[in-house]
Formats: structure tokens, C-alpha cells, sequence
């Protein structure tokens, strides 16, 4: 209805408990039906002539407190979580196991400081030596900080053999570098006289060389030009290399093709490809490098936190596939956001 009796009706299914219940002006009306099926499909009937229906599906508030509805659910099934979690006396093998899992986890990602304090009072022993940690602490660094020729010298140095035994990591980290060339060159393609494509074809743009009318004998201008324009012939020239190295990936061609890219924008970070530019983009690389480090060690790739919670992570997402709507409210940072809340 409408005006000033309209009424305000709501549908909530439970997908949880498989439940169905009405509401009428924000008023919840019971439990209507139970054990329904999981397909279900909104349909709204109509009796008389010129009804009209108004549906909100959530892109305006509801009547009904569907937010205190659910953080009910959430709390439900956290208290289920927690009467399954097994205690944890101190010095069990269970405690000893989460103490190794922290512990691993801080040595793999180089938290030096960290794992020294925490072996000292979990009486812990280092299974890598601190000055090798160190290193790759170092190495990783040089990645965050885009200074990529640094850390590959320093990778060369420290694992001589690491990068010619895994090619496609290097071709990895020669394209970010020249991505990070670009990124130093800033703005230069937007003022210097050369163009980028006529450089890349080996050409020069005669008229951009001299303006017939100089309205100024001052030469500091083009001076300062020279230094871009032999930055950019350097960018190009380890472009070619890279386009002539026979590379089979597929996934590394297209890295690639998408640092190309960025040449053909006179201004590379306002343009669509403008986040491979972002420093975020070294992060996936530094993981990766850092992965190869330990790998040559003996050590694992990846640390058995993340393992555990990958899998944890898995498990949720088979649950909502087999149709349980537990499992939205079991999210993985949920839990753990809860968990490291002070205590009162």
C-alpha cells in the first residue's frame, strides 16, 4: 500500500539453518518455513488491479535490523568455533607447534629483532643463521626500494648460482627493472625534444633538434636535456635486450608487452598501465625472490603459517561451494581480528 498507511513487508532467508521468515514494518514475524531448498528466487504477488510493489534488495536501508540480525549469527558461530578449539596447556606439543609456526614465520619474512626476542623466551633454536637472514633482509630491501640492478648484483653475490639456475625469476627482475627505469625518467618523455617511438626506431626527430627562431643564445636548456635523452637510449637498448631474450612463458611475455606499454604514453602514470609503476607492484617479485633464497638453503618456499592458513582459507571457500552459509561468516581475518582484540 501506499501513503500514509503504507506497510513495509521483508523476506529473510536463513541460509544457514535453512530457515525463512517474514517481516512487517521491521518486525520480525516468526519462523515461517525451515529446511528450504538452496536455489530460491524472489517473486512478489499481486491481487488487485494498479497494486504496486517498491523491492529493496539492499541498496537502501532496510526496516528491519538486518545488521544486529546478523553479527547475532556471527556471534553464534564464533562461540561454536571456540567450545571446538582445543586447550592449549603450556609446553603442550600443541603449543609447541603454534610457537614454531610464529617463530618460522618471522625468520622466513627476515624479522631478525623480532625472532631473536621471541627465541629467547620460547627457548627456540635458529634453523637459519642470522647473518644469512640478514642478507636477505638486505636483498629485499633493495626490491622495496625499486633498486633493482643493486639487488640482483647483491643475489649474484651472495648465491652465485641462484638466478642463472632460475632464468625466468631474473627475466622477472630485468622487467621490473626497466619498468623501474621508466619510473625514474618521471615526465622526461613529456619535455625532451626526442620522441620515445622515433628513439625506438633509431630515428631522431630532425625538426625538434634546432628551432629556427632561438629566442635565447642560452643553452642551459638543451644542456640539461642530454642527460634524459641518454637515459632514454639506455631504457630502449635494455628494452631490446629483453625483446630478443627467448622467453617461452606465457604469463612472462605478457609481463612484458605490458612494460612496453608504458612507452607509449607521454605521460606513463596517468595512463591505464600507470600502476605497474606503483610500489606495491615489487612486492609479488621481493616474495618470490625471497622464496628462491631459502629454497637454496633446503628451506621451505613458503612458510607453514601461510600453508595453514591457505588451507584454511580453502576449506572455507568448499563450504560455501557445498552450500554452507556458515561458512560467510567464518572468514578467515574475521577470526583472527577478533582474536587479537584487548581484552576488557
Amino acid at each position: 500500500s501506499s501513503g500514509i498507511n503504507a506497510e513495509y513487508g521483508g523476506c529473510c532467508v536463513n541460509m544457514i539453518d535453512n530457515s525463512v521468515f517474514y517481516t512487517k514494518n521491521g518486525m520480525n514475524l516468526g519462523t515461517a518455513f525451515q529446511n528450504v531448498p538452496q536455489n530460491l528466487y524472489p517473486t512478489v504477488g499481486l491481487q488487485s488491479p494498479g497494486e504496486i510493489a517498491d523491492a529493496n534488495f539492499g541498496d537502501r536501508p532496510f526496516m528491519f535490523d538486518i545488521e544486529g540480525y546478523m553479527l547475532e549469527w556471527r556471534t553464534k558461530l564464533r562461540e561454536q568455533i571456540d567450545t571446538h578449539v582445543p586447550s592449549r596447556p603450556q609446553d603442550s606439543e600443541l603449543d609447541l607447534t603454534l610457537k614454531k609456526l610464529v617463530f618460522s614465520y618471522l625468520i622466513h619474512h627476515g624479522y631478525c629483532g623480532a625472532a631473536e626476542s621471541f627465541a629467547k623466551t620460547t627457548s627456540l633454536y635458529f634453523f637459519e643463521d642470522i647473518p644469512s637472514i640478514q642478507n636477505r633482509q638486505a636483498v629485499q630491501r633493495l626490491v622495496m626500494q625499486g633498486l633493482i640492478s643493486e639487488a640482483v648484483a647483491q643475489v649474484q653475490q651472495l648465491y652465485p648460482n641462484l638466478l642463472s639456475e632460475k632464468p625466468e625469476l631474473l627475466f622477472k627482475l630485468q622487467i621490473r627493472n626497466f619498468i623501474e627505469m621508466i619510473a625514474t625518467l618521471g615526465g622526461a618523455s613529456q619535455t625532451h625534444p626526442y620522441s620515445i617511438a622515433r628513439l625506438m626506431n633509431g630515428k631522431e626527430q630532425d625538426e625538434d633538434k634546432m628551432d629556427v627562431d632561438h629566442k635565447s643564445d642560452d643553452t642551459s636548456e638543451s644542456t640539461d636535456q642530454q642527460p634524459n635523452r641518454r637515459a632514454l637510449e639506455q631504457l630502449l637498448l635494455f628494452g631490446r635486450d629483453l625483446a630478443s631474450q627467448n622467453i617461452q612463458n606465457e604469463e612472462l611475455k605478457k609481463q612484458l608487452k605490458d612494460a612496453f606499454s608504458l612507452l607509449a604514453y607521454r605521460d606513463p602514470r596517468q595512463s591505464q598501465m600507470g600502476y605497474l609503476m606503483e610500489p606495491g607492484q615489487r612486492e609479488q617479485l621481493c616474495a618470490d625472490l625471497n622464496s628462491a633464497m631459502l629454497e637454496s638453503h633446503g628451506l621451505p618456499r613458503q612458510p607453514p603459517l601461510e600453508l595453514a592458513i591457505s588451507q584454511t582459507k580453502n576449506c572455507v571457500v568448499k563450504m560455501l561451494e557445498s552450500g554452507m552459509g556458515s561458512g560467510a561468516y567464518t572468514g578467515l581475518e574475521k577470526q583472527v581480528k577478533c582474536s587479537l582484540k584487548p581484552q576488557q
